[in-house]
Formats: structure tokens, sequence, C-alpha cells
């Protein structure tokens, strides 16, 4: 129950938890302990809301652009997503999912570390929608492959949809969606095919859009309709919408790049994943 409260990871909190620094009604909790709504538990003595009614839950959609990393130290010292991040009411931002330093676009964190599990937990099978730019044409069976499946490394891989976006000369875009959230996929789908990709834009995830004005570095807090769409994609109950949760996107830091590339001729989404 304490993983919603965004405090860290579920290995990190059973460490914690290990080392007795967690207690539950006034008693040192054990791994295997099980809490109840309403049960007052403590991290070194401090009083956590778990938010288990998700009432006080936040959410953040990002547009990260290429060249910034999903971690939060970075050892090479590029830049990372949650330097971009406002600071939170307690605990900490948690990312949905990771990009890769090559690929732009959307990233949602959120302080509730339940509602992080459901979106990316492999039952949930939350859509992702991206915008692919390929070099070349692929044929009717490629896409055709592509659609029913490609043995990769790790497994059996599949879009569950691939929309022809347009494209000039021997660059074309694609929209395409996966319910799932395997590292590089919707590269290496393409690549199990000998198709070169040039760019790579998340442009959805849970039934949300990225906006073409939150522009590369800013961010906007979710909420109304668009947070209750989130919630009901990862099979939560509905959170009313908080009078504090709507923010404009915000101005990236001095020396962000504040140009919006639009990903193709045609960003909009209207083909969206079954």
């Amino acid at each position: 129950m304490i993983a919603r409260a965004g405090l860290g990871s579920r290995r990190e909190l059973e460490n914690w938890i290990e080392a007795g620094r967690v207690s539950v009604n006034g008693r040192i909790a054990s791994l295997g302990d099980r809490a109840a709504e309403g049960d007052l538990i403590r991290v070194d003595g401090r009083r956590i809301d778990t938010g288990t009614k998700h009432q006080n839950l936040r959410v953040l959609r990002y547009h990260k652009p290429v060249g910034v990393v999903c971690t939060r130290r970075d050892p090479e010292g590029r830049t990372t997503v949650f330097e971009r991040l406002p600071q939170p009411r307690s605990g900490r931002w948690i990312a949905v999912g990771r990009l890769d330093i090559n690929t732009s676009g959307l990233l949602l964190f959120t302080d509730s570390g339940y509602l992080a599990n459901r979106l990316m937990h492999p039952s949930s099978r939350v859509a992702r929608v991206y915008a692919v730019r390929i070099y070349g044409s692929p044929t009717p069976a490629v896409l055709k492959a592509l659609g029913e499946g490609v043995q990769l490394d790790d497994g059996l891989a599949h879009f569950d949809t691939i929309t022809d976006a347009g494209g000039e000369g021997r660059n074309h875009w694609y929209h395409v969606s996966v319910a799932e959230g395997r590292n590089r996929v919707v590269r290496r789908l393409w690549e199990s095919q000998n198709i070169e990709v040039s760019r790579l834009i998340r442009i959805g995830y849970g039934g949300l859009e990225l906006p073409r004005r939150l522009r590369p570095s800013r961010w906007e807090f979710l909420a109304g309709d668009e947070l209750k769409t989130l919630l009901a994609a990862a099979g939560m109950e509905s959170a009313p919408p908080r009078a504090d949760s709507v923010a404009p996107a915000r101005r990236p830091p001095p020396g962000a790049d504040p140009r919006s590339r639009r990903p193709g001729p045609r960003h909009q989404t209207k083909n969206r994943t079954r």
C-alpha cells in the first residue's frame, strides 16, 4: 500500500521494511504484512498518505525531447527528465514507462505508485501510440507480418494497429500502437523487417494524446475528463478533479530547445487503438 504514496520502487520499499523503517498502527512492519484502508502507516515516524481512494493523486503530462534520459541520476552527466519537473507535494514523481534517449514525445508521471503499476503492468494492456518515420516503403507482406506477430529475442511481438500517415520520397510516416512496454519494442519490430527507423515519437498513452501546444521540455497537470480517461485505462475508479490540478504548459529551463517538431504529415491520431 505504501507504494501508492510514490515514495520509491517496490524493491526500495521492501528494503525499508526489512530495515524496520515502516510501521503499521504503531507496530514495526514485516515483509508480507498487509495494511487495510484506514490503517496508520508511518515511514521513519512520518505519517504516509497512501491515497487509497485516489482522490489526491496527481499526474503530469510531459513532452520529452530527444537527448534527455529517463533516469533519476545519469553517471554521464546527461540531462534527465526529472530535472525538468516541478517538486511534488510529497514523495516523488514516478515515470510511467520510459523512452530511450533517441525517442521523444509523451511521458506521464504520477505520485501514485499504484497507478503507475497499473498503467505499466502487462495485464492492463494499456495502449501506447507512436508516430514512426521509416526509410523506405514496406510491402503489404511486411505490414501483415508486423500486425500478426514477429518473433523477437524476448518473444513474439506485434503492432495492434498500423496506420499510413503519409510522407515524401523515401521517408514515410506510420502511426502504430502496442499494448506492452517492452524495451525498444517499436524499433525492434521494424528492424526485424530490415527497415530503418529514422524518428520515433510517442503521441499517445492510455487514451491520452500529446497535444500540439505542449512543446518539448514542457509539462502540464492532468485533470477532469483526461484524468478520468487515464484512470479508466488503468482499471481504476475515477478521481474527482482538483481545483489546483490544472496548470499551463511550463516554459523549458534556460538553454532548452523551445522548437516544436510535428511527428509527420498527420499528427492527429484519428485511428486510435482498438
